[in-house]
């Protein structure tokens, strides 16, 4: 297979550096970092699972791959060779290449260079390297990855560095203060030792959907605010959202520290296309209302969907909507219902009001189109639904109060998300009433003990507060709620009467047990019956309670 792909890419004449217009030169991006970078907890054999994503445990002979992974043993590919899974587990580095060869018609590389339990302060450091002395190791292998073509005369450029670290130094007391200077340092190191100036660096987050941004927020807090003051200061550096993007279901109720399958092949997907936008290339399809759906004046009712993983729908893919007997057409869009959205705290928005359909970020959808089908005929005027969610969030950061991490709270801007609906609305010249706002209930706060503990009472601020700014005192809320884990230490905390309770005092909260969904897989988070099931067990209620 090796000589198979350099023997294909040997074709391409010595052409130098080129403009952005050349298709021949190979772009070559580096990949580096720790557990998640490396793909801790992936596994190759569920690639298959998730239908944006088949075939990606094959190799792409159309693009090199060069890889020196793990600690005291590490495990290399001795030169170059197809892109492919390493053992049984594997990176972003899977979906980043074939997302940019579907894309450019440049050939492509990827260096990846990656070690679990590492710290940017010692092992990564490039001044005095300690621990495993990664820096060094890493300047060494890409320079003789790059050798190779060179003794093969093959025309390349460094096009990127995708970096994803920081979780070991946020439980360093020394480390931890000093990530912003010791990773400007480090993108300084790499430019000057490989002598590109004008390297692009991607700096992944660190996702927040996992245990450790639920345990670990102000450590978190500090490294996420580390790198978005480098990225902000060096225009040549991007930071790269990934909490929307999935995470491994472990034990203790589910919850987990690495992305594992499905979040590493949403990973690369990210880094893909920052790169594109980057070049210029459009990474999203367009999804225009053509005709406007409503007549001139008259009323729309909307309906606000908003959550957390579920109502997201990480897990709910529309290709399988397709086989899912009576709910096939839900894959197709629908131009007579106005659909806005914003997903993945504003990681995907809407253009405007889009038809209703599948618009996730990675070919996924949420409980919308089911609740609109259900709908259908039960309502005697127009409506329009409006979504927003976060499913790296926690139910703390939609309170109105929000936490010490700012930059994740929510609550304003998901008010001014509805009011924006509203707003829409009118300046289109419909009546417009807010029919309720539908709310699934955060799933990692179920899973962790001192989130569940408060999750009643941040629920009812949320509630009351919402009904104050929006001027509607009598405002209903649908709050929908999912069978919690069943843990031993949870199981001490009786969440839903805790949340039944609040529907005994508020004639205008409503208490949606969606506890007779499909068999599920997983913990915590629902597949693609188990979104459109929810879906229609929201529409129902309010249909019974309108």
């Amino acid at each position: 297979m090796k000589n198979l792909v350099l023997a294909a890419l040997l074709l391409i004449p010595t052409l130098g550096f080129c403009a952005d217009t050349d298709t021949r030169t190979l772009r070559v991006f580096i990949f580096a970092g720790q557990s998640n970078m490396v793909g801790t907890h992936s596994r190759v054999v569920d690639i298959q699972r998730f239908p944006p994503f088949v075939g990606l445990d094959k190799p792409q002979v159309n693009v090199l791959f060069s890889y020196k992974l793990g600690r005291e043993q590490m495990k290399t590919s001795d030169g170059w060779v197809a892109l492919q899974p390493t053992t049984d587990s594997f990176g972003p580095e899977l979906s980043f290449g074939r997302r940019l060869s579907q894309n450019i018609e440049a050939p492509i590389a990827i260096i990846k260079i990656a070690s679990g339990g590492t710290t940017l302060g010692e092992d990564w450091n490039p001044d005095t390297p300690g621990g495993f002395k990664l820096y060094p190791l890493a300047i060494d292998h890409v320079r003789s990855a790059l050798a190779e073509l060179d003794r093969k005369h093959m025309a390349y450029r460094l096009e990127g560095f995708m970096w994803h670290q920081g979780e070991n130094d946020m439980f360093h007391k020394d480390f931890r203060p000093a990530y912003a200077k010791n990773l400007t340092n480090f993108i300084a190191s790499w430019r000057r030792d490989l002598k590109t100036p004008q390297l692009k660096f991607y700096i992944g987050e660190l996702c927040t959907k996992t245990i450790w941004g639920m345990d670990n927020r102000d450590n978190m807090l500090a490294i996420r605010t580390a790198q978005k003051a480098v990225t902000a200061a060096d225009p040549l550096t991007e930071y790269i959202p990934t909490s929307h993007d999935a995470v491994e279901i472990g034990g203790e109720g589910g919850l987990h520290y690495h992305y594992g399958t499905l979040g590493q092949l949403e990973h690369g997907v990210n880094y893909a296309d920052s790169y594109l936008r980057a070049i210029g290339k459009r990474t999203a399809a367009e999804r225009p209302l053509k005709i406007w759906p409503y007549a001139k004046g008259s009323p729309v009712k909307l309906f606000v969907l908003a959550g957390h993983r579920n109502m997201e729908g990480e897990r709910a893919f529309s290709e399988e909507l397709k086989t899912l007997k009576g709910h096939e057409s839900l894959a197709n869009d629908d131009p007579q219902i106005a659909f806005k959205y914003s997903v993945g705290g504003g990681f995907k928005t809407s253009s405007g009001w889009e038809p209703l359909g599948p618009a996730g970020p990675y070919d996924t959808f949420g409980p919308e189109l089911s609740f609109a089908h259900t709908m259908h005929g039960k309502v005697p005027v127009n409506i329009a639904i409006a979504k927003f969610t976060h499913s790296g969030s926690q139910m703390n950061d939609w309170t109105p109060e929000g936490t010490a991490a700012k930059d994740m709270h929510l609550y304003d801007s998901f008010i001014d998300f509805v009011r924006g609906a509203i707003q829409d609305l009118k300046d289109k010249g419909h009546p417009v009433e807010l029919a309720g706002i539908f709310y699934h209930v955060g799933e990692n706060d179920m899973a962790f003990y001192s989130y569940r503990k408060d999750a009643s009472k941040w629920l009812q601020s949320i509630v009351a507060r919402s009904r104050q700014d929006l001027s509607l005192p009598s405002l209903k809320w649908h709050v929908s709620q999912q069978p919690p884990p069943d843990e031993k230490g949870l199981n001490n905390i009786d969440i839903t009467t805790h949340i039944a309770a609040l529907a005994t005092t508020d004639p205008a909260f409503f208490h949606v047990k969606a506890f007779e969904l499909p068999p599920q897989r997983e913990k915590l988070v629902l597949d693609t019956a188990g979104i459109v099931t929810l879906g229609e067990l929201l529409a129902r209620n309010y249909i019974e309670h309108p």
